[in-house]
Order: C-alpha cells, then sequence, then structure tokens
C-alpha cells in the first residue's frame, strides 16, 4: 500500500476509535423509553416555562448535557428529582450538527457557550429571577459554562456552577488522545468535523484560550462531582478546579461500594445526584452515602 493510503488509513482508524470511546463513555449510559429513543421529549415536569421559583429555591437550574447527548436523554433521572424538590429546572441543547439529529455537543465550545448565555436569559426573563444555578455533565458541566462565566460576562447571571465529571483542564480519554497527536493531521481531521470534542482534548487551542484565565470567577460558588472511575474526563483529578468558592468532591469518598463511571455518574446515580441537590442548598445539606440512592 503507499506511504500516503497507509497514513490516510491510520488517521481514519485514529479518528473513528477516538470518536468510539468519547461516544461510548460520554452518550447516556441509561435505557430511556421508547417514546424518548424515538425522539419525543419526556420533560416530566422541566423546561415547565410558567414556572415560578419559590422562596426557598429562588434559583431556577439549568442542565447542560454532555457530548454527544442531548437536552432530554442526559437528563431523565436528575430533572425530575430535581423538580421534586422544588426547583423550576431547565435543559438546552447545544453544539447541534448538521444533518446529525439527537446527538448534540459536537460544534466549537465557544459558539455553544452562546447558545447558553441566550438560554439563561431566556429562563431568567421566563422566570423573574436575577440568577441561575449551573448544573452540567461533562462538556456541559465543565468548559462549556466556563467559558461563559469567564468570556461572555455570565458571572454576574449565575449563581452555582455544578459539574458533574467535568473536563476542566482537558482529557487524555484514557491516553486515546495522544494517538491523535502521532497521526499528521489528525487534530485539523477532528477540528473540521467533531470541533466540540478536540477543543475537549489535552493540548487544543480552545482549553489554551479557557485555561489562560483562572478556573473560577468572583461571586458563582463550584463544586466539582468526580470519579475514580472516569475512563473519558482522565485523569480525573484534571477535573479539579482551584481557587475560593471551590469544593471538589470524590464520589467514592462519599459512597466507596458506587463504581459508576464517567456516563453513569451524570446520567443514571441518585448517590450523585444527592450530592448535587446538597451543593444546590447547602444550608439543608445532608450527609451524602451509599444510602441515598434509595432517598
Amino acid at each position: 500500500m503507499p506511504p500516503h493510503k497507509k497514513s490516510f488509513r491510520a488517521l481514519a482508524c485514529t479518528a473513528s476509535t477516538l470518536a468510539l470511546a468519547v461516544t461510548a463513555g460520554i452518550a447516556n449510559a441509561s435505557a430511556a423509553p421508547a417514546d424518548a429513543k424515538a425522539g419525543k421529549t419526556v420533560t416530566s415536569g422541566w423546561n415547565n416555562w410558567s414556572c415560578k421559583p419559590s422562596a426557598a429555591h429562588s434559583q431556577p437550574v439549568v442542565l447542560m448535557h454532555g457530548t454527544f447527548g442531548n437536552s432530554w436523554d442526559n437528563w431523565l433521572v436528575l430533572a425530575p428529582y430535581l423538580v421534586k424538590r422544588g426547583y423550576c429546572v431547565y435543559s438546552l441543547d447545544y453544539g447541534q450538527k448538521a444533518g446529525v439529529p439527537l446527538v448534540n455537543g459536537l460544534g466549537p465550545i465557544e459558539k455553544s457557550a452562546q447558545q447558553l448565555s441566550a438560554f439563561v436569559d431566556k429562563v431568567r426573563k421566563s422566570t423573574g429571577a436575577e440568577k441561575v444555578d449551573l448544573v452540567g455533565h461533562s462538556q456541559g458541566g465543565g468548559p462549556l459554562p466556563r467559558y461563559y462565566l469567564n468570556f461572555l460576562d455570565g458571572a454576574a447571571k449565575v449563581g452555582k456552577l455544578v459539574g458533574i465529571a467535568p473536563d476542566n483542564h482537558g482529557t487524555t480519554v484514557s491516553g486515546m488522545s495522544r494517538l491523535v497527536d502521532t497521526v499528521p493531521g489528525a487534530r485539523k481531521v477532528f477540528f473540521l468535523t467533531l470541533p466540540g470534542v478536540e477543543d475537549q482534548l489535552v493540548g487544543s487551542e480552545f482549553l489554551k484560550k479557557l485555561n489562560s484565565k483562572p478556573d473560577t470567577v468572583p461571586g458563582v460558588e463550584y463544586t466539582v462531582i468526580s470519579t475514580k472511575y472516569d475512563e473519558i474526563a482522565t485523569p480525573y483529578t484534571s477535573q479539579f478546579l482551584s481557587g475560593p468558592d471551590v469544593r471538589n468532591v470524590v464520589f467514592q469518598d462519599l459512597c466507596k461500594l458506587d463504581i459508576s463511571e464517567h456516563a453513569a455518574i451524570g446520567t443514571i446515580d441518585r448517590v450523585a445526584f444527592h450530592e448535587v441537590a446538597n451543593a444546590l442548598d447547602p444550608a439543608h445539606a445532608t450527609p451524602t452515602t451509599c444510602k441515598s440512592a434509595v432517598s
């Protein structure tokens, strides 16, 4: 086989392998109901634009899905969980790619952050709330909202940011990202085809810009919830933030028996969601333990 064809095949193989790895880890790990799989928006009480925040929970919650997710499949458990606790809850789709239905978070994160900015303004206008709280999974819990807070003047509109397995400082995808850099032109291919994915890889130009500023902005309270078994946002310690008003939580310190990995912790794990509720309402927090799965 001619050398140029071998290089192309290697590039294609590397791109496909990494895309599959990211898809497998970030896409929803839970089985959605049949009508959800058919594309019907299942809200179970969230995205209720007539909702008015209560005095107990005065700040609406905006949920941001992970890469290869969407506004409902990532939140089939957490959204109703928070609604039941009295929150006005909203979720958005971002980073859509033309011709790719249901699978989002693929576009450049800088543009996705503009979508988040517009959505936050819509929620604030609908609810009359001065600020919202942000809860996100993976891309939606780290680089996306942090760009919004740092570069799009979002800090004045946000009270708390809770990131579930957020790849705040870039990911190696368990070493898979190194394969990209061994193939000439692979980074460019990723940027042209899946810019939202390439933006999250260690060494991307997006991450250089994002992390040129401090991890946090004044006035926002940050919580990072990480699992030691994360195979996508790796190493898991790179998820942690530094600065004032930051709480980094290692999931297994709360429940040693829970082995949820990247997808499960953000989509179906009620122990993790109990800690999300604590982060949103620290004044009424209760200990998160393995028993929280049935609370």
